[in-house]
C-alpha cells in the first residue's frame, strides 16, 4: 500500500529545516550503504549522529508520530531514527530494495524494515528530476510531492530515485517496524479503518458502526505481534 500524507510538517517547520540543513555537514551517502547500493547510490547525507540530524529527526519523527493517517497506516512498533539525504547535479539511486534488518543507532538494536518513509522538504518547482519511483504488483508510480508532505509505503518495493539535472532534492527518510508484518494485512486495516471514519461522521456511533469497529479491532488483535 502506498499513502501520500499531506502536511506532515508545515511551511515554518520546513523552513526551519532548511536553514538547519543548508549549514549542517553533509556527508557521501555512501558512507551509510551496503556493497549493493554503493554501485548505484549518489547522494549526500545528513546522518542521525550529527547534532543538526539528531535534532530534525526528533521533529520528523514527532510530527508522523502523532498524524492519524501515518499511524494508521503503519500501525508502528519501532521508528527508526529519521535521516536526511540531498541530490544535485546528477544524483540519484538506482533501482534497490530496502535492507531487510536496520540497527537503531539509538539503542543498538536490530529493527526489521517493513514500511519506508519520505518526507519531501523540496518543492518539485525547485528541482527537475528527482521523482521517487516505486514499482509494486500495481504498477510503477512515479511521487514528486510538495514540501512537507510525506510518502509511506512497502520497504519490500523495489524502487529508485531519478537524475535530478536542476536544482537540488532535500529529503528526510526513515523505516518502521510494524505491528503487522504483511502489508496486504496493513491496507486491509487502514482502508477498514477510514470506513469506520467515514460511517462515524456520517451515522455517529450507532451499533453498525461500533460492530465494525469492534471487527477491526478484533482483526488488529489476531495480526499484531508486540
Amino acid at each position: 500500500m502506498m499513502l501520500h500524507i499531506p502536511d506532515v510538517l508545515t511551511r515554518e517547520q520546513v523552513a526551519d529545516m532548511r536553514r538547519a540543513l543548508d549549514a549542517a555537514e553533509w556527508s557521501d551517502g555512501l558512507a551509510t550503504s551496503g556493497a549493493q547500493a554503493a554501485r548505484i547510490k549518489r547522494n549526500l547525507q545528513v546522518t542521525w549522529q550529527s547534532e543538526t540530524g539528531r535534532r530534525l529527526g526528533a521533529v520528523v519523527a514527532d510530527a508522523l508520530q502523532r498524524h492519524p493517517l501515518f499511524l494508521s497506516a503503519a500501525l508502528p512498533k519501532r521508528v527508526l531514527p529519521p535521516l536526511f539525504n540531498r541530490y544535485e547535479g546528477g544524483g540519484h539511486y538506482g533501482s534497490h530494495v530496502d535492507s531487510a534488518i536496520h540497527i537503531d543507532p539509538a539503542s543498538g538494536e536490530r529493527v526489521r524494515t517493513d514500511v519506508s518513509t519520505t518526507v519531501f522538504l523540496s518543492d518539485p518547482d525547485e528541482y527537475d528530476g528527482g521523482e521517487l519511483i516505486v514499482e509494486d504488483a500495481y504498477g510503477t508510480h512515479e511521487v514528486k510531492l510538495p514540501a512537507g508532505d510525506a510518502i509511506v509505503y512497502p520497504a519490500t518495493s523495489l524502487h529508485r530515485i531519478e537524475p535530478v539535472t536542476r536544482g537540488m532534492r532535500i529529503g528526510s527518510f526513515l523505516w518502521t517496524q510494524s505491528m503487522v508484518r504483511e502489508d496486504a494485512r496493513r491496507g486491509m486495516l487502514f482502508d477498514l479503518d477510514m470506513t469506520i471514519l467515514k460511517l462515524r461522521q456520517k451515522m455517529g456511533d450507532d451499533e453498525d458502526v461500533v460492530a465494525l469497529t469492534a471487527h477491526y479491532h478484533n482483526l488488529l488483535r489476531e495480526w499484531a505481534v508486540l
